[in-house]
């Protein structure tokens, strides 16, 4: 196979001077930050589905990408030649994962037979390209929302027929995953929700996505998967409302059912915009559950209601992830999954690298802001300082849980008016502008 982009050499780091729109600026691989490597903090992944498959059409006009390698067809032969170009691109720029749904690698069959035979021929060519590069799998997952079958749901469709065939797609799709080496397998639920409530009966359905979880993580242990599970959230869209609308609404579906050790999260920025959040509290909240497994990195455009999936630019954006995954340690099998498309009018195959190369370079910005933000010190202990009275005395013991109503009520009588200290909002912003 001839190279899908026999033009662009593989991407250098040329560092800030550089005007050279084909090297990285501030991405520089091995460079170690807060004792790793950039590569190592950032695990960046290409998202097949965008990266490979992504026609960018739109609601008004038909696709405008230019992909000379593939026919358009929905053959096997067709898709083996994707894999060869996705490698391809993910070698000349320097990254190291790609993330998948079943149906971006291989073309969906007549049957289902067919349709997991297509599966095993692409992987195969996907192991090759894998060994041939030492590229690696980051996560795989099955799309169940394209196909018109799913149009009321797949886990929560109140179809048992599309419930048993959902199960059996995932079933392939973990074991493909599984074969491939994968780190961990993510659960998107496109349509498990509702478009009105006057068919609906939640607690079902939300039961039966419970029930189809379950037997995922059973199945998972039979075949000896060993990465996580991620759940994805997101509120709407295609859904009027979905059952994984945000962090907490996951959390305590995880909870409620069960499993909250078998899950953790796996989580968008546009997905949090759509749903009234920041990118940072998301992170925040699945951070203080101790269920931060996976990042899907984008943005989206706050004055258009939909997933627009643009690339991330937001310096602000990137400094504030990278600060929470520093304090906690980071990414293990997960990672920065480019899940973001070029605009439709930008068309050309090297728009892919300059798309990924200004993500990439934004969030090394932000790794190195976040860096010294942390070793300064100057936020953090403004920070603890904030919470200081829960350090000891009736504060401890409210923390400690060995306190009462009645020991509250006679502090509160003996010490009279509390004196509450500045949140200082403005000075933090006027601080963290210091290092951006």
């Amino acid at each position: 196979m001839s190279e899908a982009f026999p033009n662009i050499p593989k991407i250098p780091f040329e560092g800030p001077q550089s005007k050279n729109p084909l090297a990285f600026k501030h991405y520089d691989a091995n460079q170690v930050v807060a004792g790793k490597k950039m590569k190592e903090h950032f695990r960046f992944a290409v998202a097949y589905w965008h990266a490979m498959r992504n026609s960018l059409a739109d609601p008004f006009g038909v696709g405008t990408a230019q992909r000379p390698w593939d026919d358009g067809s929905d053959s096997v032969d067709n898709a083996k030649r994707r894999v060869w170009a996705c490698f391809e691109f993910m070698d000349k720029l320097g990254v190291d994962y790609y993330c998948f749904h079943d149906r971006d690698v291989a073309p969906e069959g007549k049957t289902l037979a067919e349709s997991h035979s297509n599966l095993d021929a692409v992987a195969d060519e996907l192991l090759k390209a894998q060994q041939a590069t030492g590229k690696k799998l980051l996560w795989g997952t099955a799309c169940l929302f394209a196909h018109p079958r799913y149009n009321q749901g797949a886990a929560t469709s109140p179809n048992a027929h599309v419930f048993a065939y959902a199960a059996a797609q995932v079933k392939k799709a973990i074991e493909v995953t599984h074969r491939l080496g994968g780190e961990g397998y993510t659960f998107w639920g496109g349509r498990e929700g509702y478009a009105t409530l006057w068919n609906t009966d939640i607690k079902r359905e939300v039961d039966h996505l419970a029930a189809f979880l379950h037997m995922a993580v059973e199945h998972k242990k039979k075949i000896g998967f060993k990465g996580p599970f991620y759940i994805e959230p997101k509120p709407r869209e295609p859904s009027t409302h979905q059952y994984d609308s945000d962090a907490a609404a996951c959390l305590n579906f995880l909870r409620e059912h069960g499993l909250m050790e078998h899950f953790k999260l796996n989580l968008e920025t546009n997905h949090a915009t759509l749903a009234g959040h920041s990118m940072w509290h998301e992170m925040e909240v699945a951070a203080a559950a101790g269920v931060l497994g996976s990042v899907d990195a984008n943005t989206g455009d706050e004055l258009i209601g939909w997933d627009t999936d643009q690339f991330p630019t937001d310096i602000y954006l990137t400094t504030k992830m990278m600060l929470v995954l520093l304090r906690t340690g980071g990414f293990t099998t997960g990672g920065l999954n480019f899940d973001a498309k070029v605009r439709r009018e930008s068309f050309e195959p090297v728009d892919l690298f300059h798309a990924h190369i200004g993500g990439m370079d934004a969030f090394a910005r932000g790794l190195k802001i976040a860096d010294a933000i942390r070793r300064d010190g100057r936020w953090d202990q403004f920070r603890s300082a904030r919470y200081s009275t829960f350090d000891s005395g009736i504060g401890a013991k409210i923390e400690a849980g060995t306190t009462n109503f009645e020991e509250l009520e006679a502090f509160a009588l003996a010490n009279g008016e509390p004196v509450i200290a500045s949140g200082r909002q403005e000075m933090l912003e006027n601080l963290i502008n210091e290092f951006v």
